[in-house]
């Protein structure tokens, strides 16, 4: 039978991340609103209108002072910013899973087995198969996607 996890408030989270060696900043100009540090990995929880706290910037490993998101490519996860892109290693995939698990124990939530057995990306291209990743509507018609031919002439 699964144990029951109580959700922490936002206050009891805050307190118990310090408690545990998380660095905690004020986001500036905002209120409720933290950015948390430890392992070189950040992340951001605010407070919710129950009093909870929840996430507002996903865990990320640190890369020139920007969260960098985790991409799946099939041979080799990367770490992403705004303005760079460098292969994991196995050591920063080990401080992400680390540090994801330790939040989520600080907010008081439920750790799913699949995400226990290492780190969830956050995106994943397998195939270079271009502008796969949009939607339907959005992506380009291709060659074989034309109207259909009858007797040499198109429909």
């Amino acid at each position: 039978m699964a144990k029951k996890q109580e959700q922490r408030t936002y206050e009891e989270t805050v307190n118990w991340l310090r408690d545990h060696g998380f660095e905690v900043l004020e986001a500036p100009g905002t209120q409720n609103r933290v950015f948390l540090k430890k392992l070189s990995c950040s992340a951001a929880i605010e407070k919710g209108p129950d009093e909870s706290a929840r996430l507002f910037a996903k865990p990320g490993y640190l890369i020139g002072g920007e969260i960098s998101r985790l991409v799946d490519k099939g041979y080799q996860k990367f770490l992403k910013t705004s303005k760079t892109e460098v292969p994991a290693t196995a050591d920063h995939l080990k401080a992400l899973h680390q540090f994801s698990e330790e939040l989520r124990e600080g907010m008081g939530q439920v750790s799913l087995y699949n995400e226990s057995l290492g780190t969830v990306s956050d995106r994943y291209v397998y195939d270079r198969v271009k502008d796969r990743d949009l939607p339907e509507s959005q992506r380009p018609q291709r060659a074989w996607e034309g109207k259909p031919e009858f007797n040499g002439k198109r429909a």
